[in-house]
């Protein structure tokens, strides 16, 4: 399983976590848990409160049907959607919480933006173009899934996931309910691969995600292989 870096949210816990947990394996030692306290997490992620009539509103449009015509049949494609938050408020907090303990653990720093270091590689050469034979571009109504996605982040409605320390393997990510196939989970030789990372042209700049290839029960443990055993485009900048 190769572990890489992903411009996103979960970026930083899945490139990190490798390495940084060597210390604590070495040492036989748990990290200490962030506080299960909704002020403190919400302060951490920097997450924006907004009425949930409000956001309800705003994601609850439907788009309306055309009237009349002949509809001629398609192939029909498969549409990446948008990761289901948990339903309980406080099973959200304990989510969050698990990857705060993760970052603070490792000394990361959050950011759910594409994230450029200085004196590394800069946002200029971020460009699709880079990919050898070219990259697939986002549909655009799967580009809306993604912000769609990146919105429900910003209110506090995470991706079902929960960030567990293996006392042998370090940080891992696991499934906190079942999660349907073609689920977007984040922005960045596998039996045991049930997420596959693929790269998109979004605007000229390429975006990396994480979906799901199949469906996955609650507790299973998520793996993928960064760049998918394919070299094209150069990830060494990537943090």
């Amino acid at each position: 399983m190769k572990y890489g870096g992903l411009p996103g949210e979960w970026r930083t816990v899945m490139d990190r976590f490798v390495a940084s947990s060597v210390d604590l394996l070495v040492k036989g030692s748990f990290p200490e848990e962030f506080p299960l306290v909704q002020t403190k997490i919400v302060d951490f992620f920097k997450i924006q409160r907004v009425p949930a009539a409000a956001a309800e509103l705003s994601e609850g449009k439907k788009r309306k049907r055309k009237p009349g015509g002949i509809r001629l049949a398609s192939k029909k494609k498969r549409k990446l959607l948008p990761f289901n938050p948990s339903d309980d408020q406080a099973t959200r907090l304990r989510q969050m919480a698990s990857l705060a303990t993760a970052l603070t653990a490792t000394g990361a720093v959050f950011s759910n933006e594409l994230t450029y270091v200085p004196g590394m590689a800069p946002r200029s050469a971020n460009r699709a173009a880079l990919e050898s034979g070219g990259m697939q571009l986002l549909p655009k109504e799967d580009v809306e899934t993604l912000n769609l996605c990146k919105r429900m982040m910003e209110r506090g409605e995470w991706p079902p996931l929960l960030v567990v320390y293996d006392p042998v393997e370090g940080f891992t990510v696991e499934a906190d309910r079942f999660i349907k196939d073609l689920t977007i989970i984040t922005e960045d030789g596998r039996k045991k691969q049930n997420l596959k990372c693929v790269r998109y042209d979004v605007d000229g700049e390429c975006r990396v995600l994480l979906v799901a290839n199949r469906d996955i029960s609650k507790g299973e443990r998520l793996y993928y292989d960064y760049n998918g055993s394919e070299h094209e485009y150069p990830t060494h900048h990537f943090v």
